[in-house]
């Protein structure tokens, strides 16, 4: 059987020293998480940070640039996850966007108080992000090549 990573995108999102964070119900927990989700097929890591964004917290994200790229391999679970973390700008908010299934409610924590709460941490990389974020770490879009012929062909191109 080939090994196929799941492939995942989070927006590092600070506004006055505060991080936005979803409270959302998985594998049978609350737990605290950048807004973040799958790749799905034929999409850019662009679109798919903003689209997980929308629908997770109802903020509209703009990517600007990456934080990492993070390889995660949980001990209790078979699978292997690779993140890339985007930084970027929220440009509006619809507060009656229904949310996501299994998405609770957003929160803005500072360091201090997401550290307080790591127990509820969804993975290790939701700190690290933060901390990546915090040391300056961005790279460019331009990392990133999406060669595709798909829905985000013009998106794609721009980075």
């Amino acid at each position: 059987m080939p090994w196929k990573p799941d492939v995942t995108v989070a927006a590092v999102v600070e506004q006055d020293g505060k991080f936005l964070f979803v409270e959302e119900r998985a594998g049978g927990r609350v737990v605290l998480n950048q807004p973040a989700g799958h790749l799905e097929n034929g999409e850019s890591f662009f679109t798919a940070v903003a689209r997980e964004t929308l629908e997770e917290t109802g903020w509209t994200f703009v990517p600007e640039s990456i934080v990492g790229l993070y390889v995660w391999q949980p001990e209790h679970l078979a699978r292997t996850f690779l993140r890339v973390a985007f930084t970027g700008r929220l440009e509006g908010h619809d507060p009656s966007r229904p949310l996501d299934h299994g998405i609770l409610r957003t929160r803005w924590l500072d360091r201090d108080q997401l550290l307080a709460a790591q127990p509820k941490h969804r993975s290790p990389l939701v700190l690290r992000c933060v901390d990546d974020y915090l040391t300056g770490t961005r790279y460019p879009l331009e990392l990133v090549t999406h060669l595709m012929r798909s829905r985000d062909a013009g998106l794609a191109a721009s980075g």
